[in-house]
């Protein structure tokens, strides 16, 4: 656990001082505006399961936001342990974000793509997401519901429900928690939760802790439970 702190640790410092850099060569981004973000995390979680076997991650990701706000597009890398054989993917996506009756709809795809893997292997996947969102004072809630026609390895179609609430304690201090299921074909249908809180050290910079757990009885580090800690920064 030590030496994963300890890379989490130094791959954050790094990432750090490549998004500032990234950010002072910031130029006008005609119809809108674009941002950077970078990170590090003790583990790379996704639907509560492991794209890492449990090891430490890092990413980074870059995002341009119409003038209205209402359109967005992205691109980013995240480094994981397929069982495709890759250890990098990458992603490319756009989303509409509309507000409806007082609720926050985020309508987005997203083409992911897994570098330098096995020959043969499925390496990529579009996936589609749907979040509806509302706040209320300090507390909020989002319901989601994600799909993939055709997943990467031997995981076929996929679809992911998911509930979140979360509260506001102060201005700088989070805390969150979701439940969601996921259904695949040729893969394990399992339900995940999490539970966890997010700091803002600063402006730009914020830690997280979260603990994740799944009811999927799958020998590995890919379906156990686990508590991640993590940083990111943003500008």
């Amino acid at each position: 656990m030590l030496r994963t702190l300890t890379t989490a640790a130094a791959a954050a410092t790094a990432l750090m001082a490549f998004a500032g850099n990234a950010a002072a060569q910031e130029a006008p981004w005609p119809g809108g505006t674009v941002s950077f973000a970078a990170g590090a995390a003790t583990d790379n979680r996704s639907k509560d399961v492991s794209k890492s076997d449990g090891e430490a991650y890092v990413w980074g990701e870059a995002e341009w936001a119409s003038a209205s706000g209402l359109f967005y597009a992205g691109t980013g890398l995240e480094t994981i342990k397929s069982s495709t054989g890759s250890e990098l993917e990458g992603k490319i996506g756009a989303g509409f974000t509309p507000d409806v009756a007082g609720f926050d709809l985020d309508l987005n795809a997203t083409f992911k793509q897994q570098f330098n893997a096995d020959p043969g292997a499925d390496d990529d996947a579009w996936e589609f997401t749907a979040d509806v969102k509302r706040s209320i004072g300090p507390a909020s809630g989002r319901l989601r519901l994600q799909h993939s026609p055709d997943g990467t390895g031997s995981t076929e179609a996929w679809t992911w429900y998911e509930a979140r609430i979360g509260w506001d304690f102060t201005s700088k201090l989070e805390a969150t928690a979701s439940i969601g299921r996921r259904e695949q074909d040729n893969s394990v249908d399992y339900t995940g939760w999490n539970a966890g809180f997010t700091y803002a050290l600063t402006d730009n910079l914020e830690a997280e802790l979260r603990y994740h757990a799944t009811d999927a009885d799958v020998p590995g580090e890919q379906y156990a439970d686990a508590l991640v800690a993590g940083l990111s920064i943003a500008f």
